[in-house]
């Protein structure tokens, strides 16, 4: 069976079965390590083109992983959609959730948005997703129909523009994770405003930044003033942008 099909990252199949997909080019051998609930060692299975792939029985949203890399370092997942003790952390477990927008959201036409971009840590006091939802009403009586997020790509510690991220899938955890965007998000959907996220695809911060450990992601090629350039173009490319396509409609989808 053929399991590249699999998202990346891990993917909860429901009846407390979790699959996990990770692209390590770099890697001859990839376990995985769940540290909690429970602390086991799990063989991963080297399919094509460098993937690694396992299901795993007793494995329910919340649990916590890491993949050990050929037997002597272990790290997070590149597509952790939660790091809750930060980016050296253990990734966590998240379950999809379908129903988790309002049923009436379809979207608005590009010609209506008037568009009012925040960066959630200095928006508010509180600096989190959970304190804008207050003051959404305000916006709407000024004329804006969507907010654009400043990027929410989890970084190190709990300041920072956004521009140093490293788990393109996780919400930041000190902004609210993964729960706090969702409520956001459907709060603004309930008011008919959409929500546009400010990404960057072209480098990664330098902390917690793991992926060269894993698989072919930089290329020497190119050049940015902040650090290696992510492999659009050159060998092992054709990985690299299923990654960032994942991401984009991980952002848009759930």
């Amino acid at each position: 069976m053929n399991n590249l099909h699999q998202r990346l990252g891990a993917t909860y199949l429901g009846n407390n079965r979790t699959a996990f997909l990770v692209w390590a080019s770099r890697a001859q051998s990839v376990e995985l390590h769940l540290t909690s609930p429970d602390d086991r060692l799990v063989a991963m299975q080297s399919l094509d083109r460098g993937y690694f792939y396992v299901e795993c029985d007793k494995v329910a949203p919340g649990a916590r992983y890491m993949y050990r890399i050929d037997a002597d370092r272990e790290r997070p997942d590149p597509a952790s959609r939660r790091q809750p003790a930060g980016v050296h952390g253990p990734s966590e477990v998240v379950a999809d959730q379908a129903d988790w927008d309002v049923a009436h959201w379809h979207g608005l036409p590009l010609q209506d948005y008037v568009v009012y971009e925040l960066h959630v840590g200095t928006f508010t006091p509180e600096g989190t997703f959970e304190a804008i939802i207050p003051r959404l009403d305000r916006l709407k009586q000024l004329g804006v129909t969507a907010i654009e997020l400043c990027p929410i790509a989890q970084f190190p510690g709990e300041r920072n523009w956004g521009y140093d991220g490293v788990y393109q899938y996780a919400a930041q955890e000190s902004y609210g994770g993964v729960e706090g965007l969702r409520a956001l998000v459907r709060a603004c959907h309930e008011r008919d405003m959409a929500v546009v996220l400010d990404v960057v695809y072209n480098h990664l911060g330098p902390e917690g930044n793991y992926l060269a450990d894993f698989a072919h992601y930089f290329t020497d090629r190119y050049h940015t003033p902040w650090g290696s350039a992510l492999n659009f173009d050159t060998p092992h490319s054709d990985e690299v942008r299923r990654f960032f396509i994942e991401n984009a409609l991980w952002w848009t989808r759930d």
